[in-house]
């Protein structure tokens, strides 16, 4: 983390006004603030996450239609701008998630207790409502201010099985009267908004991301986590949230952070990828075009579609931030087909969405904004850039922890697919375990995407380096 420019500890002033904080936030007079903790808000995340950033519930309305109420943690009212704890987060920008430890933007007193909308604890929050039709479109919606009560605090896994019906509900849905209705009211609207966004080009891709399996102190494996539909539910709240967002300050005449992915640079190789497989897309970047032809493979051939998601998404390029004022016009996001987003969503974990936060309540309370717009430019431009260390920090744990679990097989062949071809190096994704390596030997003419069997020649845990061969 040192390294790449990261805190990975917090000073001793962010740890004083950490411990000197008395409880929760209560929130301004009481008539700015509504009181929700009637309605039947749940969480829904990973099984061990205790930095609980949103909440979600639907109402259905007699004229047709659901709204759709997405409760964001009040972040702001306990973290002052320019305090200690801002300026670690300022300075990090994101939580740190590595095999070994979770290193939190803001300390834990705050973003797994205080801050965090943890099963049975009142909390303040920022309420995105949104008043959403049978086809999934999005009509009138606001931002207000509001207590919240999170009756019951789920996982992704076992929501999935459950709404897939493969198991039983989950423990804490049957424990409260009403919330199975509720979740399965709530999968109803986020896939009515799914089928909206695929229908406007937003992509249809799926990769393999893994989580390291321990006995005592000991790595064993790593397991692949897969995107299951309660994963979808969460995901599809959470950018229409962040639409509103956008378009609600930009209404208010306040500016944004946006989040945009421009049109992909490599067009040409998913061009190629979709040729090898008999498919043809559009010379010009095209995202409904490549969404139809992804969601056909995704038909056509299941067990190979994370795959071609893979080599898609490092042709796509990366997303960024820029700093949007009202009436100018900015990129959109490509993979979401969508020309307004915002990060607003997970301010416990992420700093654009503090900032978006600060933002939206300038506008709730009628202020200018907090940020000077040349300061907004150049949070944009950090936040951007401590994005990619800490994906770089990320991924060289990951690789080291691949290392160590490999280091005992050296000599032996696997599967695997180009996952990045560049000047730089040349890098193969093998299957079994899902682990990423270096081609070092072989890889003249070889491209994102295509299969090959490699030979483990070298591993460097203390590196993170798992070097192949590639085998003729």
């Amino acid at each position: 983390m040192r390294e790449r420019g990261l805190l990975p500890e917090f000073s001793a002033a962010a740890l004083r006004e950490a411990s000197a904080l008395r409880g929760a936030a209560e929130g301004p007079a009481a008539g700015d603030v509504r009181d929700l903790r009637h309605l039947l808000w749940a969480s829904i995340d990973n099984d061990d996450s205790r930095d609980l950033d949103q909440l979600s519930v639907a109402e259905r309305r007699e004229a047709g239609g659901c709204c759709m109420r997405v409760a964001i943690a009040d972040v702001d009212a306990l973290v002052q701008r320019g305090s200690a704890i801002d300026d670690h987060a300022r300075h990090n920008t994101a939580s740190v998630y590595t095999a070994g430890h979770t290193f939190t933007m803001l300390p834990e007193r705050l973003s797994t207790d205080l801050t965090s909308l943890g099963q049975g604890e009142e909390r303040l929050a920022v309420v995105v409502e949104m008043l959403v039709d049978a086809e999934g479109c999005v009509g009138r919606s606001e931002l207000y201010l509001a207590m919240v009560l999170n009756r019951a605090k789920l996982a992704y896994r076992s929501v999935a099985a459950w709404l897939e019906g493969l198991a039983a509900p989950p423990p804490a849905v049957s424990a409260v009267a009403g919330m199975d209705a509720q979740l399965r009211l709530q999968d109803q609207v986020a896939t009515a908004m799914r089928s909206q966004r695929h229908a406007h080009g937003a992509l249809t891709l799926e990769t393999i991301q893994t989580h390291p399996v321990f006995e005592a102190e000991s790595l064993r494996d790593l397991l692949p986590d897969q995107k299951s539909r309660a994963h979808e539910l969460i995901e599809d709240l959470m950018i229409a949230a962040n639409g509103v967002t956008a378009r609600y300050l930009e209404g208010r005449g306040l500016p944004s952070i946006r989040r945009v992915l421009r049109a992909p640079k490599r067009w040409d190789r998913i061009v190629a990828l979709a040729a090898e497989v008999g498919e043809q897309l559009p010379l010009a970047p095209d995202a409904l075009a490549l969404n139809t032809f992804l969601a056909r493979r995704r038909r056509v051939d299941p067990e190979r579609f994370a795959d071609l998601s893979l080599a898609v998404i490092k042709s796509l390029g990366s997303g960024e931030y820029i700093a949007d004022r009202p009436r100018q016009t900015v990129p959109g996001h490509f993979g979401l087909a969508v020309s307004d987003y915002t990060h607003s969503t997970a301010p416990n974990r992420r700093f654009p969405d503090l900032i978006s936060q600060r933002l939206v309540k300038a506008a709730l309370a009628g202020r200018a904004s907090p940020y000077a717009d040349l300061e907004l430019d150049a949070l944009a431009a950090h936040c951007t850039a401590q994005e990619n260390n800490v994906a770089k920090v990320e991924r060289r744990v990951a690789k080291s922890a691949a290392a160590l679990l490999l280091a005992g097989r050296i000599g032996e062949v696997f599967d695997g697919l180009v996952t990045g071809a560049a000047p730089k190096g040349t890098w193969v994704r093998i299957f079994h375990p899902a682990v990423e390596g270096k081609l070092t030997r072989g890889f003249e003419g070889v491209d994102i995407g295509e299969r090959l069997r490699v030979r483990l020649i070298r591993t460097d845990v203390e590196r993170g380096f798992i070097d192949f061969a590639r085998e003729r």
